[in-house]
């Protein structure tokens, strides 16, 4: 099984007045295609940044991320952007949903830009495709203020499948909702990987949530172990 991700000797350094603090020490993680990935800890410990760090929203302060071959350090700003719109996903705990556009029109939204009017009617197509896959069929003209959680978090899942990415990033997907509809969340991870054959990386603080992985690494102080 070939690696589609790898992080080799991240560290990071964040300053706050006259104090360094370093966030991330010295992680080296190897992420093979088609796993799922549980980074587990207390919050503070350092998961989201590395979360972030491994999809290219923030960038290591030593250390590099290879992605399929090739790293983040080396590619421009444009290509980095563009790697990161078309083969990475991203689920956030707090859904980062517009609240004026309806549930289609924010599951859409990442496959818009530069676009024309006929490739728009095949992303509609798409993006009702992963609606009605995710139960979410009979909310499309809702808006996000019109939704439960569970749903809400759905939607956000759908919008970071429409481009069908290789690698989808997960960051604390279950930590607004409660038990049950935080179970729904990790079956529908499961169903995604299994069906997709997606590779997946969930960030959690919640124990039974890192079950759901197929490796769990414990992040505390900065520093990455196996579990």
């Amino acid at each position: 099984m070939s690696d589609v991700l790898e992080a080799r000797n991240i560290n990071k350094y964040y300053t706050n007045g006259k104090e360094r603090l370093h966030v991330l020490r010295d992680v080296s993680l190897k992420i093979a295609r088609g796993e799922i990935i549980s980074l587990l800890g207390p919050s503070g410990a350092g998961k989201s940044t590395l979360l972030h760090i491994l999809g290219g929203l923030d960038t290591p302060t030593s250390g590099e991320i290879i992605f399929e071959g090739k790293a983040f350090k080396n590619l421009s700003q444009s290509e980095l952007s563009g790697a990161r719109n078309e083969a990475v996903g991203f689920v956030f705990q707090f859904y980062h949903l517009m609240p004026e556009f309806t549930v289609l029109e924010n599951v859409m939204m990442p496959a818009l830009i530069s676009r024309t009017a006929d490739r728009r009617k095949q992303l509609s197509k798409t993006a009702l495709g992963l609606l009605e896959e995710l139960g979410l069929k009979n909310r499309i003209k809702h808006f996000p203020g019109q939704l439960s959680g569970g749903e809400q978090q759905r939607v956000a899942i759908a919008r970071a499948l429409m481009n069908m990415p290789k690698l989808l990033l997960c960051d604390e997907p279950t930590g607004n909702l409660d038990s049950e509809n935080g179970r729904q969340i990790c079956q529908l991870l499961k169903k995604l990987n299994l069906e997709r054959k997606m590779t997946i990386v969930l960030v959690t603080h919640n124990l039974e949530v890192a079950g759901f992985g197929f490796k769990v690494y414990n992040i505390t102080d900065g520093k990455l172990a196996a579990a």
